[in-house]
């Protein structure tokens, strides 16, 4: 079970750095739809807290080094913090926990704003990007990310709902 979660943790970077590349390519803003966070959400909900963890924090890394989104300074700091919290925290409720997908979502996404900007803070206050506002930066993030909130707390529960049933009849389960 390790060595499959390990290699579907590995699926759900590539899909971190390849859905917003996709996004990119027929001009659909990564702040807007926010296309990264649903691999990292799907693989906290899927694989638990450890592994989403695991992969909310190298996804932004990755693409990062990869194709420059999201940009070294200042926002990769941010965003790889904000994403380790949802795969973290979305992982946790929903597998440790059992809360719903959506309540898990919701929550995970909330401190995983949290985490945002408290990195924005602190970069803004100990290592002068003075440009960094954390208060502008979270209501920012949340009024232009609303269509990819919507499109999350739509469309993961979906997929979750739909990968566990087709799976509940065959020879495993990827939660729990």
């Amino acid at each position: 079970m390790k060595t499959k979660k390990i290699i579907l943790g590995g699926f759900f970077v590539a899909l971190g750095v390849i859905i917003p590349m996709l996004f990119h390519m027929v001009k659909l803003g990564g702040p807007i739809f926010l296309p990264m966070h649903i691999p990292v959400l799907l693989a906290g909900l899927l694989l638990g807290g450890e592994y989403g963890l695991i992969v909310g924090f190298l996804t932004p890394i990755i693409s990062s080094v990869l194709t420059g989104m999201p940009p070294m300074m200042p926002v990769l700091p941010i965003m790889t913090v904000e994403l380790a919290v949802y795969g973290l925290i979305s992982g946790l409720l929903f597998n440790k926990f059992n809360f719903n997908v959506i309540i898990s979502l919701i929550i995970s996404m909330i401190c995983g704003r949290i985490g945002a900007f408290i990195v924005v803070y602190i970069m803004a206050n100990m290592f002068g990007f003075a440009k960094l506002n954390p208060v502008m930066w979270l209501k920012g993030g949340i009024i232009t990310g609303i269509p990819g909130i919507a499109i999350q707390i739509i469309f993961i529960p979906l997929l979750v709902n739909l990968i566990n049933k087709s799976l509940k009849g065959g020879a495993y389960e990827i939660t729990n």
